[in-house]
């Protein structure tokens, strides 16, 4: 999505960790492609749910990947460079 991104992951680490890690990479990455030097990218807020059982996993794969589709920014979501799920959540 332009203005936000959707990530669903099994987390091996504390999530703030991994939004940290993320987050960081990501806007050092943009701000060396594009030359926003010393410019916020990130919001500091995150919305993060813990999903518990299979149901609700597949159905919020299905969500993310339906984002774009929504969105009208593709007709199909196969055509979102940016979008992949595993086979077995679809």
């Amino acid at each position: 999505m332009p203005d936000h991104v959707h990530l669903l992951v099994a987390p091996m680490a504390r999530v703030p960790r991994i939004t940290h890690s993320l987050k960081g990479f990501t806007a050092h990455r943009v701000a060396s492609e594009f030359g926003l030097g010393g410019q916020h990218f990130w919001q500091r807020e995150s919305f993060d749910h813990w999903l518990r059982t299979d149901g609700e996993i597949r159905a919020t794969a299905r969500y993310i990947v339906q984002n774009p589709v929504r969105k009208g920014l593709v007709q199909t979501a196969e055509l979102w460079p940016w979008g992949w799920v595993s086979p077995e959540l679809r």
